[in-house]
This record gives C-alpha cells, sequence and structure tokens, in this order.
C-alpha cells in the first residue's frame, strides 16, 4: 500500500523559500568577500602611494644633504616593501597577485636595491642624475599601483555584478513567494471566505474543494463537516421545533391544571363541594369518560364514594360504599402508586359495573398524605389507555393536592370545634362565677321569704324583699357586663382601641369617670394575649363597679420594655390578705386564672381606705408573634 507523503502549510513555504535564502546567503558572502578584497587593494594602493613619497622625501635628503633622517625613511620605505610582500594581518591589505603585478613589484624592489647602494649607501658626492633616477624609481612604483588598480576595477566589476544578481533574485523570490502565497493560502482564505458567506445567506449547499493534504485542507474537511451537520441540523430543525413546542404546550397545560385545581381547593369550604369540583376538573384534565372519588377509613377497610362524574346511576348506587376486596379499585396502595386496570370482559365478578358501562380501561390513583392511604381516585375509559410519565407524575400531584386540601378542611374542622367548645367554656365560667352564684343567693332569699310568710313576720318579709331586689339588680348588671365582654373585640393589630371602648362602656354602666394613659411603643399583642388581658381587666373593672364605691378609675398602659396593664381607683379598699372568700377574692382568682393562661404575672396592692391598684405585667416576647385568623376563634 503506498503512502502518500501528506506536506504541511509550513513545509511547503519552507521548500519555496529555502533556495531563494540559501542563493542570498551564498550572494552575501560573494558580495562580502568582494568587499574585503577591494579594501585590501585599496589598502595596497594607499601603501604604495607612500612608498613613492617616500622616494621623493630620500632623494630631498639626499640632495640638500640632510642625512640624518635617511636611516628611519629607508626602515620606513622597507617596512612598506615587506608590508606589500607579505599583506598585513591586523587590517585588509593585500596585493592580488598576478604575473604583471609580480613583474611590477620585482621591478620596484631592483630600482630599490640600486637607489639603496648607490645614493645611500656609497653617498656620492656628485648627484646629476638622482633627480633622473627617482623620477624613474617612482615611475615603477606608479605602474605597480596601476597593476593593483587593475585588480581593483576587475573586484568592482564583480562587486556590481553581485549586486545586481542580489536585486533579480530578490524581485524573483518575492513574485515566487507572492505566487506561492496565493496558491497555498490566499486562494484558500477565499474560498473558505466565499463558503462561508453563501451559508450566511442560506446556501447551506455550500462547500470547499479539498485539493490538499495541508492545514487548509484539514480546514475545508471541517468546514464541508460543519456545513453538512448544519444542513442536517436545518432540516430537522422544524421537526424539532415542532417537537420542543408540543412539550412546552404539555408543560403548559400541566401547569395550568395544576394551578386550576390548586384555586379550587383553596377556594373549598366543605368536602362535599371539594370532592365535587374535583371530579370535575381531573375529568377535564385526564380526558376521562367517567371519575370516581372514593374516601377510605381510618383502617382502609371501607370506601365511601364521595362524588362522581360520568358515572351511570345503578353504577354508582352499586359502588356507594365497597369493602376493601370486593373490587380492583378498592386495593389502592400508598406504596404501590398509580395503577392501569384492563377489563378483559364482563365475566369478572370484580369488574362487573364496570364492563357492563362499557368501560375498557380503569386508572386507579390512590390519594395518600404523608404515606398515610386516605382513599382514591378512579379513571374509567371506554378505550385501552396507557397513561405516559407525564401524565401519570400530574395525576399524583393532583391527587397530593387532594389530599392536602381535604386534611385542611379536617383541620378546620376540628379548629372551630375546639373553638366553639373553648367559648363554650368559657361562657360556663363566667356563668358560673357571676350569674350563678347570684341565683344560689336569690334561692337563699326565697327560703327565707317563705319562712317569714309562713311565720307572718312582716318586717322580716320586707327585708327580704329589699334583699331580693338587690340580689336581682345584681344578676342583671352581671348580665348586662357579661354582654359587654362578649361584644368586645380585640384589634389585631393595637389593643388601644378595644381598651378605650371598654372604658367608655364602663363609665356609662357605672358613672365614674375612667381615664386610659398608653405610654412607649411596643410589639403588638397577638389576639388571645389582647382577649385575656380584656377579660381581666373588665373583671377589675367590674370588681370597682361593684365593691369599691369610686368616683375615678384610672388604667395606665405601658408597652415597654414589656406590656404593664395598671388599674387603679380611689375607693374604700380592702385587705387582701384577709382570706375572705367573699366576691372580691372570687373575682381576683378568675383574674388570676387568666393571667397564668398566657404566662403573666398579676399584682394586687389595696389599702382600706386608700383605693386599690392591681397591675398585669406581661413577659417579654422572644420574637415578634404574628397575628394568625384562626387566633382570633377564641374571642368568637
Amino acid at each position: 500500500m503506498t503512502q502518500h507523503k501528506h506536506w504541511s502549510l509550513g513545509a511547503k513555504l519552507t521548500l519555496v523559500g529555502a533556495p531563494f535564502l540559501l542563493l542570498a546567503l551564498l550572494s552575501t558572502a560573494a558580495t562580502l568577500w568582494v568587499s574585503w578584497q577591494l579594501d585590501g587593494g585599496a589598502a595596497a594602493v594607499n601603501e604604495a602611494g607612500r612608498m613613492r613619497m617616500q622616494s621623493y622625501r630620500m632623494a630631498l635628503s639626499i640632495g640638500t644633504d640632510e642625512t640624518s633622517a635617511l636611516p628611519e625613511q629607508v626602515k620606513e620605505f622597507d617596512r612598506s616593501l615587506s608590508t606589500l610582500r607579505s599583506g598585513d594581518p591586523e587590517r585588509p591589505l593585500f596585493v592580488s597577485w598576478d604575473e604583471t603585478t609580480r613583474a611590477r613589484f620585482a621591478a620596484v624592489e631592483q630600482d630599490w636595491t640600486r637607489f639603496r647602494s648607490r645614493w645611500i649607501d656609497a653617498k656620492p658626492s656628485v648627484l646629476r642624475d638622482l633627480r633622473a633616477e627617482t623620477v624613474d624609481f617612482a615611475a615603477h612604483i606608479d605602474a605597480f599601483v596601476t597593476a593593483i588598480e587593475v585588480h581593483m576595477a576587475h573586484w568592482t566589476a564583480m562587486l556590481h555584478l553581485l549586486q545586481m544578481s542580489m536585486l533579480a533574485m530578490a524581485i524573483l523570490g518575492a513574485a515566487v513567494l507572492l505566487y506561492t502565497g496565493y496558491l497555498f493560502v490566499l486562494e484558500p482564505v477565499g474560498q473558505l471566505k466565499l463558503a462561508i458567506e453563501k451559508i450566511q445567506s442560506g446556501d447551506f449547499d455550500a462547500r470547499v474543494e479539498s485539493g490538499t493534504s495541508d492545514e487548509f485542507g484539514t480546514l475545508a474537511d471541517g468546514f464541508n463537516g460543519m456545513a453538512e451537520h448544519l444542513q442536517s441540523m436545518y432540516r430537522n430543525l422544524e421537526h424539532k421545533v415542532a417537537e420542543k413546542t408540543a412539550q412546552l404546550e404539555e408543560k403548559r397545560e400541566r401547569l395550568e391544571s395544576l394551578y386550576k385545581v390548586t384555586a379550587l381547593v383553596a377556594k373549598a369550604n366543605s368536602l362535599d363541594e371539594l370532592a365535587q369540583d374535583f371530579v370535575k376538573a381531573i375529568s377535564r384534565i385526564a380526558h376521562a369518560d367517567g371519575v370516581a372519588l372514593r374516601w377510605s377509613d381510618q383502617a382502609n377497610q371501607r370506601y365511601l364514594m364521595l362524588a362522581a362524574q360520568g358515572l351511570p346511576t345503578a353504577m354508582v348506587d352499586g359502588e356507594l360504599c365497597i369493602d376493601q376486596g370486593d373490587c380492583d379499585c378498592g386495593l389502592a396502595s400508598a406504596a404501590v402508586g398509580l395503577r392501569v386496570i384492563p377489563i378483559q370482559s364482563a365475566n369478572q365478578p370484580s369488574l362487573r359495573h364496570c364492563a357492563k358501562a362499557g368501560f375498557e380501561t380503569v386508572v386507579n390513583i390512590p390519594v395518600h398524605l404523608h404515606q398515610r392511604l386516605m382513599g382514591e381516585v378512579d379513571l374509567f375509559f371506554h378505550a385501552r389507555v396507557n397513561p405516559s410519565e407525564a401524565e401519570r407524575s400530574l395525576l399524583d400531584a393532583l391527587s397530593s393536592h387532594l389530599a392536602g386540601a381535604m386534611e385542611n378542611l379536617r383541620l378546620n374542622a376540628l379548629e372551630k370545634e375546639a373553638a366553639v367548645s373553648q367559648e363554650r367554656h368559657l361562657l360556663a365560667r363566667e356563668l358560673h362565677d357571676s350569674i350563678a352564684q347570684s341565683l344560689a343567693f336569690l334561692k337563699i332569699q326565697v327560703q327565707l321569704m317563705r319562712d317569714a310568710q309562713q311565720a307572718g313576720d312582716a318586717a322580716q318579709m320586707k327585708q327580704v324583699l329589699e334583699e331580693i331586689d338587690v340580689g336581682v339588680r345584681e344578676s342583671y348588671g352581671d348580665v348586662r357586663e357579661l354582654l359587654l365582654h362578649f361584644r368586645t373585640r380585640a384589634n389585631a393589630e393595637d389593643i388601644e382601641p378595644a381598651l378605650a371602648t371598654t372604658l367608655r362602656k364602663f363609665e356609662h354602666q357605672s358613672a365614674m369617670k375612667a381615664t386610659l394613659s398608653m405610654q412607649g411603643q411596643g410589639m403588638p399583642l397577638s389576639p388571645d394575649r389582647q382577649i385575656q388581658v380584656l377579660h381581666i381587666i373588665q373583671e377589675a373593672l367590674s370588681n370597682v363597679r361593684k365593691h369599691a364605691r369610686a368616683s375615678q378609675v384610672w388604667l395606665d398602659v405601658q408597652q415597654q420594655p414589656a406590656w404593664r396593664f395598671e388599674i387603679r381607683d380611689d375607693g374604700v379598699g380592702f385587705n387582701p390578705g384577709s382570706g375572705q372568700l367573699d366576691e372580691t377574692h372570687v373575682g381576683l382568682r378568675i383574674m388570676s386564672e387568666r393571667a397564668q393562661r398566657i404566662g403573666a404575672a398579676l399584682e394586687v396592692i389595696s389599702t382600706p381606705g386608700h383605693g386599690s391598684s392591681i397591675i398585669l405585667t406581661l413577659p417579654t416576647p422572644a420574637h415578634p408573634m404574628p397575628a394568625k385568623p384562626t387566633d382570633l376563634h377564641a374571642s368568637h
């Protein structure tokens, strides 16, 4: 199997640019070498020019007979010859030797040897030929310089050729790189951009040709795969949107059903109303042909049909109350959950009513609260049905709402019954503590009247009649006072209006002046505490009216740091520690019992002849006690 080599984009660009880079490096190196040759030749020309100058200086020194400088000048000329012959390693100075330059340099050396032996070492006295030989010597040096310059001209021409070659190579390399970049980069990017624009315009058939194996080939394959996936998603989008819409509609209907059932269970005032409304609602929600709501006893042995919808009269009458096991509907269990019961034939005794009515399926939904089975809901269908998971969840939720609502009705009934019992107990105690005692006193006086009548004692009869008249008046006052107590209602937020009403009624009843003083701002009292506080204050005012013989009463209320109520009068007072169980002490005992009921402290301060004071102090609550509507039952 032949494996094709895959070239990446970087490898392709490197392969194209590497030859040009190598040529550029070679050209640069050649240019540097030629420049180095030119620098060396220029330095050699300078050095040869110095030799010509040095020859004229030596001739001048010989002609002027200044021989003292000649040794140094000779050494300098020898150094120049040695430098030109061997080059200078410290700087680029060398001569491009060929036959011409070597011959001309040899002529310079011969001239120097002859010039030195004749004019410097021999020291002639006649200087006639000095000038001519010096001119010939300098001419040979100029010929040597000319030979060096010929080589320099050659290197200069080569340098220009290299520079033109580099320029041409740069232009050619740029053109090749631009074409390569267009071929390998710009053209694939342009195709990809065009395909993206087609996708954006909605043409999901757009594809990119993938003719390479580099990064753009991989990108093209990925883009084509993405475009195909988008095209597939777009084709299935309408189906998915319809599916999601159906799911949302189903959830909306479920929420709407839960809302409707929640609303009807919240406004139901009786069990019968709740049952009837629930079966109608669940019949519409489940699209059932018939519905039966059965309620179970404590032992789950009997099931009573509370409400039915869409069932024949004979079926309702026959299954009004069934025992467990008599029918498949009476086998609900909170642990089992919803059951689907198929009605296969009319020969089954347990399903004879269902089959006779033409039903094919029964859906049994247990109604349970906190794992306790309370009843069941039976849905009847003329066709074979099997609820989905969402429908099962909805039916279970509706049954839970029903269980909670029925439990709330039961608790409300128990609460009302407890409130009525408490009210009756309170009324009985009030009658016993006030009117019953007065009636017992009147009974004794009636017996005394009979005795006095039999004895014919007119004075005794008159005295007894006066006592009976006083007792009747006291009883009448007690009755009016009881009516006053039970008509007084506490305010859910503030007790001040109820206190003011109580004092106004007391003033009207007793003709005494009553003053109310409120100090501070405290947390509102709960309704049950307000009722007990009002009863204690009313009992205290009743004692003042009956026994204090006062002209004025003060009620001082302090709200902070704790509620404190003080009832003061300017009456005759009494001795609280006397121990006599008269009517005053009976009233105090009633007030003490009420104070204990709300955890309050009752203090009695009285001095004979200086009035009385009753102080009621409530405990400081740890946190605010919200007012609840159920707390008002004790006041009705």
